[in-house]
């Protein structure tokens, strides 16, 4: 599949990236017809340092105490809370990056160690891909249960704009993906035509069937 990856650079900066594998993959929540490819982003110190200042020049007057890194952005989420902690509002700020855990109902929660860090608190969202907003939707509501307050939502991909009447800060949207289609299972063309799906895609990566 990788032979078939194009690079397509972030408008803002040119040293972020991420690629495109045109094909018929299957999320958790919908089958798209293309692959978005981030891992360099997700994994990589120079891009993920670069992408972090482009999303965190969107929050220089927005109060952040947290960031809840969901989907492996991890590492982003760490160098967006130095970005931030350099000057603004922020400037200065001890800002929290953590990660939800899963129970058995796949469920977000937090333990009693790290709810602290959410109630009352000034949330920042990072999520790695939005195609439907379900993800962030489930984010959201972990958060309004931990008495959080959501202040923004950033993306490294986002297929769509809002979330709950709060916009969605992507580094890339569907304006640099002209033909990305995301369907739900039910109604996917692809599989109405018979053509096999790819790959199974999540947070991690894909794996080939």
């Amino acid at each position: 599949m990788e032979e078939r990856m194009q690079t397509i650079k972030c408008r803002k900066n040119r040293k972020v990236q991420i690629g495109i594998i045109p094909g018929h993959f299957a999320t958790t929540h919908s089958h798209v017809n293309n692959y978005v490819a981030m891992t360099a982003i997700k994994t990589g110190l120079k891009m993920a340092k670069e992408a972090a200042a482009e999303l965190g020049s969107t929050y220089s007057s927005t109060h952040i105490d947290t960031i809840i890194c969901l989907e492996g952005t991890e590492i982003l989420g760490a160098f967006l809370a130095e970005y931030l902690s350099q000057g603004g509002i922020n400037s200065g700020a001890d800002i929290t990056v953590i990660t939800p855990e899963f129970n058995s109902g796949n469920q977000m929660i937090f333990r009693d160690n790290t709810q602290k860090k959410i109630w009352g608190k000034q949330v920042l969202v990072l999520i790695s891909s939005a195609s439907t907003g379900k993800s962030i939707g489930r984010a959201i509501e972990c958060l309004q249960y931990y008495n959080g307050q959501l202040v923004a939502i950033a993306a490294i991909f986002s297929a769509i704009k809002e979330s709950h009447g709060m916009p969605v800060h992507a580094l890339f949207t569907e304006d640099d993906l002209p033909h990305y289609e995301n369907y739900l299972p039910g109604e996917c063309p692809m599989c109405k035509a018979g053509q096999k799906v790819d790959a199974l895609v999540n947070s991690f990566g894909y794996s080939k069937l």
